[in-house]
Order: structure tokens, then C-alpha cells, then sequence
């Protein structure tokens, strides 16, 4: 080890008494000085102008983390300099042995009494010792952002410095083989950015392939330090740059060996492959998931499924295998995102953080082309006219560079199973233990399902009683199917929209009162705005529904509370008769916005809900904060009458919603929207008050707590109000007992707020930028022309 140590320190003598490690250092240094200065002074100039406007300014908010923002985001510190490193690398290793091999001193390394391993391993230790040297001016920023950050994550910046070491050793593992290639110092470092940028960008080759598709996917750079960016630290990242870094090191010693020992070419080779296989067999065992050991550095666990999902996956056990099929439809607009060359993608960005908890999950798939003109468009027939379905397949698998004979046919697909009620998208298909689920796709930004769609198709597995809300028809109520303004297609039945009902755990089903009976297994029952008078029958069985402690959906409208009255009437609640008015400068009178009291507030743990509940816990425990009414939240219902209710019926009623006095009041003469404004008439009847425009009723039955909501407006949870449907998809879930959909809040982030003003990071900048660059320059300088004397 002495020898090794000592040609460690003469190697880092080499690099010091030369210009070039001390203008690596440099643009380095300046490098990471202008992107932190350039993202921390505009955040502390801001937050001295908030402070000015607010003085119980607080904090950004629990979105915003500056560990992130400053460090690990796109465009961020390490970001930046990770996309940069193999820049700098080939300009560091390009002389490490290519010197010696140039000025012919390799040839008294041999001689001497120093093996080929001592060599290599000294000289690669004395890089290492560099870098440790570039991450001390890494540490230079974080130490500052330790001091200047209320609550910094320690454990992401720890993840994140690993990764950059991990890479940079990388890099300095391929420029040391390379520089021992040839005694040209340009050639070695242009070689040496080759192999990196072959590394780095060879995951997107033939992925087409399978065998070829794992192999390149395995053997890439890219993408490497991505998770530990985000705070997560994997075995097999980890094993995989040591395995990188001891295929170079070893290719280094080879080809050394080769100058001292006369062996054929076809020795020399088997060495080689026997080196890579060797590391292709470790990487690969240590990327299989049962042996991948995870570590979630991050203080809200941010990349680890919740604690919910997990419990749902435990459920699932190591008895029987999940398996999961991917049924991916050549002609569907976003095929690219399924086609085979994707799924490495599919398989690492959606599917591994669940095959994390539960290692034996399978994964098949099946490609097939179909084309429906009613349930996908007329755009492939009216961009192919005169096409067969096969034809078009053909030229769109030809503009994909796919072969159409890995492709099923409609007929052989509709024989493993029919998409069509699926609308033919790409979907995956969930199996266990003789139970199937869809687990769709969607058609946004996002594409693959969320981790509320997988857990509930999860749940939806394992759970024999499903939720089941069951909306009543034949008097004109509003359709759970129908995609018109006032219906409930997109928050109920809609299969594109990620946060619908279905695709959130339920099944939605219809009953007419006045044929059938309610379902015996149903969860939730929905009146939605009947037009007309329900009758006698389907009364009785509403009221009787109700007396054996079913849980009811009822929603009303103004100018129909005669139709719903003779319902609620048991429940001592009735919709008061007239019109609320809210009389704004941008709306017409029938808009009103209520307001979410606190039980609205706490029906589920949807983020927006969390959100004002995490805002009213500050002002709790600090009663000067001023939130300027983001600790308030309001929603929009287009024509709305009040609610009056008795405390006497057996329930336990608490409003969800209501009016402010000041602002709105109950008209009861006609109401004409499109006109001047009304004004308030206490000679008709009129009424300024607080109204309540959405109930909850409760009351113990049966061992179990009955739930009902009553809402004097039905629009609010119609299509064109979609947002409204983080308060619409929380009443579902609180009258299903809160078992769907799963929520998976997340804490907020603790890291939100500077320390400091902009003053001092415009000092800070300086000092960054000019002041220890121009330091390090005057160091270097020192340093070089007292050895040139010498």
C-alpha cells in the first residue's frame, strides 16, 4: 500500500505542477458559482419584497423545497454540473499514462520493483483524490445552503454528492484505460468523450430488440444518477458504477500487462471478454429486484410508494404472483409511449417502485393493431382513405420502425381478450389469484396511470366488496354516462379521466326505481336533480332504503324543491324555496361561491383539502399569520338556494358549505341573470343570512354510521365544473367510509424558506464567482512559477 501511495502523490504532483488541473478547478468553480448565485439571489430578492408586502411572511410554501430548487432540479447544481462532467474528465486522464508512455518513463516503471497493479491503482487513486477535490467545491455550496436554509435535506444532498462521485469516478475509470490506449494526449481525451457519449446515449439503441434492449439498457450511463438526484439510493446503481469502474480499471491492467508480456492476440481478447463478462453477470444479478436493496433519503419519503399502497401490496402477499399485461394498440395516438423500444421506460419509471414491495410481479405483453372509427375518430381513414384496418397497421408501423408481424390482428387479439369496451387504448391488464382488473392509461401529459389508479386496480383485486354508487334514472336526473354540460359523465364513468370514479375503485351502475329495486350490494345511492315528481313507489323505496342505514348522494336544484322536499322531509331537512344571489362585478347573480367550513375541509385527504388544513394548523398555532385567504377555499355553484335542516330527526347534521352574509342573499321572487343586477327586497321576501348549500348527515344504524349528503345544487358536480371535483370526488369518498380512492398525501416540504436577504446572496455571488476562483488563480499562479524556478 506505501508504493501504492507513493505513486499516488507523485501523480497529484504531475497534475498540480501543471496548468491544467488548476483551470479545471477553476471553470468548475465558477461553473457551480453562476448557476447556484443565478437561482438563489432572484429567491431572496423576491422573498425581501414579500416580507415588505407581508410582514407575517413564513415561508414558500410546502411545494417548494430549495434543497431542489437550488441542488437537484432540472437546471439546478447538480444538474448542471453532471450534464457538464464529461467535459472535464477527458482533459484530467488524458496525460495520467499516455505521458508516461509518451516521454518513455513507462518503460522504467516496469523495470522497477512495482507491479502493474501498484501503477494503475496509484494512478488512479491520486483521480480519485481530484475529484474529492471537485466535490469539496460542491460541499463549498451546500455548507452555505446548510447555514442560509430553514431545515435543509441532508439525506437528498447526500444522495445526490454520491451520485456525482459515483459518475465522475466512472468517467475517470474510462479516460485512465483510454490514455493507456496511446501516447497522444489529444487522441486519448477525444477517445475518452467518445466512450462516454456511447455509454451515455447507447440505452436508446435497438430497443427493439429483447436481448439487445436489456443488454444496452444495462450498459447505459444515462440516467444512472437520476434517482439519487431525488434522494433514493440503490444497490444496483451503486454496484453498477463499481462494476463500470472495475471493468475500466482491469481493462487498464490488461492492457498494460500486454507491453511487459508477449501473449497472442486471442489471449489478450479472452481477458477482455472474460473482465466484461464478468461484470455483465454481476450487474446483472445485482439488478434483479429481489436482490435490489433501497434507502428513501428524503424526510417525507418522496420516492416510496405510501404507506397506504404498501399495506395494500402486503395484502397481496408472496403466495400467488401478480401479473401484469400490457396491451398496447399500434393505432392508438399515443402508441409510441407502449411500443417494445419503450419498455425499459415502462418498466423502471412506472413499475418500479411497486416490483420494490413486491418482487415476483410478471410482466407480459401483447401488441396488437385495431382501428373503430366510432370509438377512436375518422383520423386514420381520412389520413389513409381507402385503408384497410391492416394497411394502415402497416404504414404505421413502417413510421415507427416496428415490424407489423409482432403485431397481433383484431381477430387474434379479440380471442385473448376484447378492448373494445375499452375504447381499444392501451391498457394493462391486472391478474390474481383467478381475479382480473384494467389498470388504464390516460390521455394527458402523464400517460401511465398514478399511484391512486394502481392502488385502487390493487384494492380492487384483492376486495370482494367493491364500492358501488348506483344513480337513480327515470325521472330525468342527471346521467353518470352522458358527456353533456350538466351530466356526470367526466367525474363518474369517464375512462380517460384519471380521476373519475371508475378509475378510482368504483363501479357505477343505474337503477329506475319505478322497474327495480335498489341493489342489495350497493354502496352509495345517488338521487341527481329529478325534473319530475318521484313516485309514490320510488319513494318507499328511497325511505326505506335510508331506515335500513344506506348511504345517499341527494342533489337539488332551485325552482325544484318541490321534487326533492318529500325525500328529505324524513331526514328533517328541506331546500329552501327562492334563489341565492351573489351580485359581483364579473359573474351574473346566480353564480355564488360558498365556502368549505372545516368539516368540508377534513372529508378526505385530497391534496388541495391537506393543503388548507396544513395552512389553518400554522395559523392555529401562530394566530397573527396572515394568510390573505389561502387558508380559505371557495367553490363555484351556479344556481343555489339555501338548506334548512332540524337537529331533531336523528342525525347528526354539519354544513359542508355555505354562504357569506355579507355577500349573497336569498331572493325569492324570479330571478333574471342576464339583465341588470337585482337588488335586495325585504318587501319580497327576501332573506340575508348565512345558507348552507351542501349538509352531512350521520347517525349509528345498524353497527354501522349511516351518511348522507344533501346539496342544494347540481351543477357543481357536473362536466363543465370540473373544478369543482377535488370537493366532488371527497364526498364520494367520505360516504365510502373513506376506502376509495386512496389518497397518498405527501408531508410538505420543511425546506421553504431563506435565511437570508438579497443583499447577502448578491454578496454571496461575489464572493463565488470573483472572490475563490480569483484565489485558486492566484494560488495556481504561485505555485506554478516558484516549480518553473525550481
Amino acid at each position: 500500500m506505501n508504493i501504492i501511495f507513493k505513486i499516488t502523490k507523485n501523480e497529484l504532483r504531475n497534475l498540480f505542477y501543471s496548468p491544467v488541473a488548476w483551470f479545471l478547478m477553476i471553470v468548475f468553480l465558477v461553473q457551480c458559482a453562476i448557476v447556484y448565485s443565478s437561482l438563489l439571489y432572484p429567491i431572496a430578492h423576491a422573498q425581501d419584497i414579500f416580507r415588505e408586502s407581508d410582514p407575517n411572511f413564513r415561508n414558500w410554501g410546502g411545494q417548494n423545497s430549495f434543497t431542489r430548487i437550488l441542488f437537484t432540479d432540472p437546471g439546478a447544481l447538480f444538474s448542471h454540473i453532471l450534464r457538464n462532467l464529461y467535459l472535464f474528465v477527458p482533459l484530467l486522464t488524458m496525460g495520467i499514462v499516455s505521458r508516461e508512455i509518451n516521454n518513455g518513463t513507462i518503460k522504467l516503471l516496469y523495470s522497477s520493483p512495482v507491479t502493474i497493479r501498484q501503477i494503475v491503482l496509484g494512478k488512479y487513486l491520486a483521480v480519485i483524490m481530484y475529484n474529492l477535490l471537485l466535490l469539496c467545491i460542491v460541499g463549498i455550496f451546500m455548507v452555505t445552503a446548510a447555514f442560509i436554509t430553514n431545515n435543509i435535506e441532508y439525506g437528498v444532498l447526500l444522495s445526490a454528492t454520491l451520485g456525482f462521485f459515483l459518475l465522475i469516478c466512472a468517467y475517470s475509470a474510462i479516460g485512465l484505460f483510454m490514455s493507456s490506449l496511446t501516447t497522444y494526449q489529444i487522441v486519448s481525451a477525444i477517445s475518452t468523450f467518445s466512450i462516454i457519449l456511447v455509454l451515455t446515449y447507447i440505452s436508446g439503441l435497438w430497443q427493439k430488440y429483447d436481448f439487445i434492449r436489456d443488454l444496452t439498457w444495462f450498459l447505459s450511463l444515462m440516467g444512472r444518477t437520476d434517482k439519487m438526484l431525488l434522494g433514493l439510493i440503490t444497490t444496483k446503481d451503486i454496484i453498477y458504477f463499481l462494476v463500470v469502474i472495475g471493468m475500466f480499471v482491469s481493462f487498464t491492467l490488461i492492457k498494460l500487462r500486454s507491453g511487459r508480456e508477449s501473449k497472442r492476440w486471442y489471449v489478450r481478447a479472452s481477458q477482455y471478454l472474460t473482465v466484461l463478462a464478468i461484470a455483465l453477470a454481476i450487474g446483472y444479478v445485482s439488478s434483479r429486484p429481489r436482490y435490489t436493496l433501497y434507502w428513501d433519503a428524503t424526510s417525507n419519503d418522496a420516492n416510496t410508494i405510501h404507506p397506504r399502497i404498501q399495506a395494500v401490496i402486503k395484502e397481496l402477499g408472496r403466495d400467488e404472483p401478480l401479473e401484469v399485461v400490457l396491451c398496447a394498440n399500434l393505432l392508438e395516438t399515443a402508441a409510441t409511449n407502449a411500443l417494445p423500444e419503450q419498455r425499459n421506460v415502462y418498466l423502471n419509471y412506472l413499475w418500479e417502485k411497486y416490483v420494490r414491495f413486491k418482487p415476483d410481479i410478471k410482466f407480459s405483453y401483447k401488441y396488437y393493431y385495431d382501428y373503430d372509427e366510432k370509438l377512436m375518430g375518422p383520423s386514420l381513414h381520412q389520413r389513409f382513405p381507402n385503408k384497410t384496418t391492416k394497411e394502415i397497421a402497416e404504414r404505421i408501423a413502417d413510421l415507427y420502425g416496428v415490424d407489423i408481424a409482432d403485431f397481433m390482428s383484431p381477430e387474434e387479439m379479440r380471442k385473448v381478450i376484447d378492448l373494445k369496451p375499452e375504447n381499444l387504448k392501451t391498457i394493462m391488464l391486472l391478474k390474481y389469484k383467478g381475479r382480473m382488473e384494467f389498470l388504464r392509461t390516460f390521455p394527458d401529459t402523464e400517460f401511465w396511470p398514478n399511484e391512486t389508479n394502481v392502488s385502487a386496480s390493487f384494492k380492487r383485486l384483492l376486495q370482494a366488496d367493491l364500492p358501488k354508487a348506483v344513480y337513480v334514472t327515470g325521472n330525468l336526473e342527471r346521467s353518470a354516462y352522458k358527456s353533456g354540460e350538466r351530466e356526470y359523465e367526466f367525474m363518474t364513468s369517464d375512462k380517460t379521466n384519471r380521476h373519475s370514479l371508475i378509475n378510482s375503485g368504483f363501479n357505477i351502475d343505474t337503477v329506475s326505481l319505478d322497474d327495480h329495486d335498489i341493489p342489495a350490494d350497493v354502496s352509495i345511492l345517488v338521487l341527481a336533480d329529478p325534473k319530475r315528481e318521484l313516485s309514490p313507489v320510488a319513494l318507499d323505496k328511497i325511505r326505506k332504503y335510508i331506515d335500513k342505514g344506506g348511504n345517499m348522494f341527494i342533489m337539488g336544484e332551485p325552482q325544484k324543491q318541490a321534487v326533492l322536499n318529500p325525500v328529505l322531509k324524513p331526514l328533517g331537512v328541506r331546500l329552501l324555496p327562492g334563489n341565492i344571489v351573489q351580485v359581483s362585478e364579473n359573474e351574473m347573480p346566480h353564480m355564488v361561491s360558498p365556502i368549505v367550513t372545516e368539516t368540508g375541509i377534513n372529508l378526505s385527504d385530497d391534496n388541495m383539502l391537506l393543503a388548507i388544513r396544513n395552512l389553518r394548523k400554522e395559523k392555529e398555532a401562530d394566530p397573527t399569520l396572515n394568510f390573505f385567504g389561502r387558508d380559505t377555499l371557495a367553490m363555484l355553484m351556479p344556481g343555489v338556494t339555501g338548506i334548512a335542516y332540524t337537529t331533531d330527526s336523528g342525525f347528526a347534521v354539519q354544513q359542508l358549505a355555505h354562504t357569506l352574509e355579507q355577500r349573497t342573499w336569498l331572493k325569492m321572487g324570479a330571478l333574471v341573470v342576464d339583465s341588470t343586477a337585482p337588488v335586495f327586497s325585504p318587501q319580497e321576501g327576501d332573506i340575508k343570512a348565512s345558507f348552507p348549500t351542501a349538509i352531512q348527515l350521520t347517525r349509528k344504524i345498524a353497527g354501522k354510521e349511516q351518511r348522507i349528503v344533501v346539496c342544494s345544487d347540481a351543477d357543481f358536480a357536473s362536466n363543465l365544473r370540473r373544478y369543482n371535483s377535488y370537493f366532488t370526488t371527497s364526498i364520494y369518498s367520505w360516504l365510502d367510509e373513506n376506502r376509495f380512492p386512496i389518497y397518498t398525501p405527501r408531508a410538505p416540504a420543511k425546506d421553504n424558506l431563506l435565511l437570508i436577504g438579497g443583499k447577502f446572496a448578491a454578496v454571496l455571488k461575489i464572493i463565488y464567482v470573483w472572490v475563490l476562483p480569483g484565489i485558486i488563480l492566484l494560488l495556481g499562479t504561485i505555485l506554478l512559477i516558484r516549480r518553473k524556478r525550481k
